[in-house]
């Protein structure tokens, strides 16, 4: 059962020394929703020296057009400097396989303002729309349907709010009703002290990881497959 350091949002200072194994203990993935500095994320990946896949927040540089090709970092086909994590996964828009698990990753919050990472409901929807076609054509392919649906905000009506930087997507619902994830990790909704409850959609566990979260995997189930 593979075991998750998830992370956004807010920095949580012990994480961000020698005190993090003792804090985090022996997982096998740090998965990062958004909104942290790309040094921290770097951080926790060396030292637990484990993978880190993520996706950005709204008030994370864009980092679209990058791609690793020939050795080097490319931007829209020219030679670019990875402004992102260094050695990290970026999932966002894409499906990923790291560390045993399937993860589906769409960052980014509904559009406020004009900042990066930021995207009306129907454009989400066709990115949303991408990532599920991506998932199931792996799917047919080996067998395997995503395990995390990794994203920045919460669907709409599962712990977003109201105000307008912080309405959910309500594209992430039919994203999970189609790629069925046993998990959905988001950020973006700060808890400010208060309890925040894990929520389900279907079968998927909904869970709010502003700050930190350490999760481990639910297994696949027979009969989780059926309709």
């Amino acid at each position: 059962m593979p075991k998750v350091l998830a992370v956004s949002d807010e920095i949580v200072q012990p994480l961000w020394t020698e005190w993090i194994h003792e804090r985090a203990g022996d997982v096998d993935l740090v998965l990062g929703a958004g909104d942290l500095p790309f040094d921290y994320l770097e951080f926790l990946s060396n030292e637990l020296d484990r993978p880190c896949v993520f996706v950005p927040g709204n008030h994370d540089i864009d980092l679209s057009g990058y791609a690793r090709g020939r050795g080097m970092w490319l931007r829209d086909g020219f030679p670019a400097r990875w402004p992102g994590p260094t050695g990290g996964v970026n999932a966002d828009g894409r499906v990923v396989d790291v560390a045993g698990l399937r993860i589906a990753g769409l960052g980014g919050s509904i559009r406020y303002n004009d900042g990066p990472n930021q995207w009306t409901e129907r454009q989400q929807a066709r990115r949303a729309g991408k990532v599920t076609r991506a998932a199931a054509r792996r799917e047919r392919r080996d067998g395997r349907r995503v395990d995390v649906l990794l994203t920045h905000s919460p669907p709409k009506d599962l712990g977003d709010r109201e105000d307008p930087p912080h309405r959910g997507f309500a594209c992430l619902r039919t994203a999970v009703e189609r790629m069925r994830p046993r998990l959905l990790l988001h950020g973006h909704i700060h808890p400010h002290g208060q309890p925040v409850p894990d929520r389900e959609l279907g079968k998927t566990r909904v869970v709010n990881t502003v700050g930190y979260r350490i999760l481990d995997l639910p297994e696949h189930v027979d009969g989780d497959d059926e309709s």
